[in-house]
């Protein structure tokens, strides 16, 4: 059993963190930008973006910048008391870089926009997303890391995502692409990112979309038609799936027009 204790990001040059934090707490970190150096026990950790650290709670640790370097990072505090995942059983801590980068962290800007917001139900929320996130990184962990030519492969893939996300894009395509079978394709993907193909694309057209509902003056059913969506309907449900609002709602954080 998990339970949620604080979600907060740290971000700029000045950062320094003592170590304080509740009572049994452990403390899991995901670096989003820049640079930053933790010291857990006598051990020096330098953090990336796209590393994830685990501080158990028996472990003490302080943090500091690197001088002149700015860094952004997420960090949850949670109390287990009956650790469900091995990752969390480890009396020590744990680093290394997560291939599904994007995906946790999307899932923890949204946990922590829930926890800052003070949502309702934004502790259970947070706490879903929490056993998602460590679950994710401990399947990682099991599986062991991807060689690098497995991730240029994966980035490949990503990249020609990017490029046509507008049209239906299909295991065979990437296969191809990469010169593997489409098989091996889609599970080399998964297995990296923690997603799927098809989750890749709907994210990627989404984020488009969003993009387009604040600085555009596209209607919805313009944007729909323009990030791969023949289907407004459909759309709608896709867009409100991936970000819990729906594109009305985005339309209104757009530039008032000069008068």
């Amino acid at each position: 059993m998990l339970t949620l204790q604080q979600v907060k990001q740290d971000r700029g040059t000045d950062w320094f963190d003592n170590g304080a934090r509740p009572e049994g707490a452990s403390t899991l970190v995901l670096s989003s930008y820049g640079k930053v150096v933790y010291w857990v026990g006598n051990e020096k950790i330098i953090l990336e973006k796209g590393d994830l650290l685990y501080i158990p709670a028996c472990q003490s640790y302080y943090g500091k910048c690197v001088p002149t370097v700015f860094h952004e990072k997420y960090v949850i505090e949670f109390t287990a008391d009956t650790p469900p995942l091995p990752l969390l059983q480890n009396n020590h801590w744990v680093k290394s870089r997560t291939g599904a980068y994007e995906l946790i962290l999307e899932r923890i800007k949204t946990m922590h926009n829930e926890w800052t917001e003070k949502h309702l139900y934004a502790d259970v929320l947070g706490l879903a997303i929490l056993y998602e996130c460590l679950a994710l990184w401990n399947r990682e962990l099991d599986e062991g890391p991807a060689t690098s030519a497995a991730h240029q492969q994966v980035e490949r893939m990503k990249s020609y995502i990017m490029n046509y996300y507008q049209q239906k894009i299909t295991k065979e395509e990437l296969g191809e692409y990469i010169r593997k079978s489409p098989n091996y394709a889609a599970t080399l993907f998964r297995r990296v990112t923690g997603q799927t193909i098809s989750e890749y694309v709907h994210k990627a057209r989404v984020k488009k979309a969003i993009y387009l509902l604040v600085d555009s003056t596209l209607t919805v059913g313009e944007i729909s038609e323009s990030v791969g969506y023949r289907d407004l309907s459909y759309f709608q449900r896709i867009f409100k799936r991936e970000t819990g609002k729906t594109p009305t709602a985005y339309m209104k954080d757009r530039p008032k027009p000069p008068s």
